[in-house]
């Protein structure tokens, strides 16, 4: 808890210049990020935690930080100098294909993942074992990844850095999500969901549940929550009262038409093919 004291101290403070005090605790900081020591965000018994000094912590270094070229890129690109690239580690089995993929310093990336080109994982994130990240797809900043989940072409995983208390996006073990999905504000994927292609899931939408007849929303204590197993799609329902309804609109809303099956389950297991 050291650490932790001596983040929450220094981001308190008010200064216009930092001196070794500050390198050198963010330096410790930033190792423990990137060998997931510390998380955003963890699991525990009662449900998911925010931890609000790591995402201080990751605020401090973009207060510490210079912008400077960054070295090695064939192309020039200018960024804060406490977030360089990621240097992996030897004999994690992390597959990054050529082709523009980035991964920024600061973050978690576990063994045999594999990130199809162009992705970007984002400071803070973390992403667990057999991750398969495609082309396009988007980890934001403090996102926390489950082991084995496929981010396929073009999802969107939402980051949040501030405020410092809010849970960032939760996608928990074996989730599959699907192309041009959208997961923000928070929202918790549980284990084993499937998000079929084009669902948007954020912290405003109601997702309705035509297994278990229930709506499930994000209230003023709990994110919105998708339960284990679901499969979820796109969906609408209609305006029912004024111009909306005169008119005939609708408004796009994510359902839940089943829960994992022997036959889901074997449309998926084909995924581990790519990895």
């Amino acid at each position: 808890m050291e650490l932790q004291h001596r983040i929450e101290e220094l981001f308190a403070r008010t200064a216009n210049h930092y001196g070794e005090e500050y390198d050198e605790t963010f330096s410790e900081f930033k190792v423990a990020l990137n060998e997931g020591r510390v998380r955003a965000a963890e699991p525990t018994p009662s449900g998911w935690r925010v931890n609000g000094w790591v995402k201080k912590g990751i605020l401090l270094g973009f207060r510490l930080g210079r912008i400077v070229e960054m070295p090695g890129l064939g192309l020039p690109f200018y960024d804060k100098h406490t977030y360089p690239l990621k240097h992996i580690p030897a004999g994690q089995n992390l597959r990054i294909v050529p082709g523009g993929s980035s991964i920024r310093d600061g973050c978690y990336v576990g063994k045999n993942v594999t990130c199809m080109p162009p992705m970007y994982v984002n400071v803070g994130a973390y992403v667990d074992d057999g991750t398969l990240i495609d082309s396009h797809a988007l980890v934001g900043s403090c996102a926390q990844i489950g082991k084995r989940v496929h981010l396929s072409a073009a999802a969107q995983i939402g980051g949040v850095l501030e405020p410092v208390g809010a849970l960032p996006v939760i996608i928990e073990d074996d989730v599959l999500v699907g192309g041009n999905c959208g997961v923000y504000e928070g929202t918790v994927i549980r284990q084993g969901a499937i998000l079929g292609a084009g669902v948007i899931l954020t912290g405003s939408t109601p997702v309705y549940d035509l297994v278990r007849e229930s709506v499930y929303r994000r209230d003023e204590d709990q994110p919105l929550t998708i339960p284990p197993g679901a499969v979820v799609v796109p969906g609408a329902r209609p305006v029912t009262r004024g111009r909306g309804k005169e008119w005939g609109l609708s408004l796009y809303t994510p359902v839940i038409i089943k829960y994992r099956d022997e036959k889901t389950d074997q449309a998926v297991r084909l995924e581990e093919l790519l990895r």
